[in-house]
């Protein structure tokens, strides 16, 4: 009973995660959308992995090994949004002042 309701909270807060990747303009709301929907995979696939029973270490390091290699991808999105906004001087992918080309 408690893996269906780990799962169902985690697809929600996946839904929630797309929904501010679709709506959100700014790029560090979109990064924070992803790093939501990357921590509710987390979640679904601890569940997958069992656990209430004795949880299986394969799974355990492969969710560890996933969390280092999203905080990685992270600092590396936030130096690219940092280099976007130094070039263009906006953070948001909006083409409101593309009439200069």
């Amino acid at each position: 009973m408690t893996e269906v309701v780990f799962v169902l909270a985690a697809s929600l807060v996946f839904g929630i995660g797309v929904w501010g990747l679709l709506i959100a303009e700014h790029l560090l709301r979109k990064l924070l959308a992803l790093n939501v929907m990357s921590s509710s995979v987390f979640v679904i696939m601890l569940v997958a992995a069992g656990g209430n029973a004795s949880p299986d270490p394969v799974a355990q390091a492969l969710i560890l090994t996933g969390i280092v290699i999203a905080v990685a991808a992270t600092a590396f999105a936030l130096a690219l949004m940092i280099s976007i906004y130094r070039e263009t001087g906006r953070a948001s992918i909006t083409d409101e002042d593309d009439d200069d080309r």
